[in-house]
């Protein structure tokens, strides 16, 4: 009965909120270990929370861990299948094993959820050009850009690089004439 009146009255919640927080700032400073301990405490607390694993899910990534993200990811989808943090950590998952159509799939479900996201429009442009598709990569990576430089992120000399990468290779393709194919 106490349980279920913490719960109702939000005790538990705010209980792993704390522990969630906790994980973030073990996080900021690469203790995954402490990182991952606190997550642990806060999915206890309260494990209807999708972001808690997909949380989770970038942590182990970031650590190397891949089979525990892909778990925590697909957990984090099973509780809510609109995650934004799962599909991308899915899609960063299938880009390291250069699988690009499930990455794109995964990026494009992370889009879908917040088409404003940097990180994502900087994969799903990367995502593109593996594919060949050099002009939405570009669109993508000019949009990644644009967020990066907004916000004062220094990801933007990055994408800036891409978007010059991108405008040659776009450039080249157009004034290039590939031979016929002779049937």
């Amino acid at each position: 009965m106490a349980g279920g009146l913490n719960q109702r009255l939000g005790f538990t919640r705010y209980e792993a909120d704390e522990y969630y927080k906790r994980a973030l700032e073990f996080y900021k400073k690469n203790d995954f270990d402490n990182a991952i301990d606190s997550m642990n405490k806060a999915i206890l607390a309260f494990p209807n929370q999708s972001e808690y694993y997909a949380a989770r899910g970038l942590m182990h990534l970031d650590d190397a861990n891949y089979d525990e993200a892909r778990a925590d990811f697909d957990q984090a989808l099973k509780v809510f299948s609109h995650e934004l943090l799962a599909h991308y950590g899915l899609g960063v998952l299938a880009f390291r094993d250069k699988q690009w159509d499930a990455a794109l799939a995964s990026f494009t479900h992370a889009y879908n959820v917040n088409p404003k996201r940097a990180e994502t429009l900087y994969y799903l442009a990367l995502t593109y050009f593996n594919k060949w598709d050099f002009a939405s990569a570009a669109n993508l990576m000019k949009l990644a850009h644009d967020q990066f430089e907004a916000h004062g992120d220094k990801r933007k000399a990055d994408s800036g690089k891409w978007l010059r990468e991108l405008g040659k290779l776009i450039d080249k393709s157009s004034t290039t004439q590939l031979p016929l194919m002779q049937g």
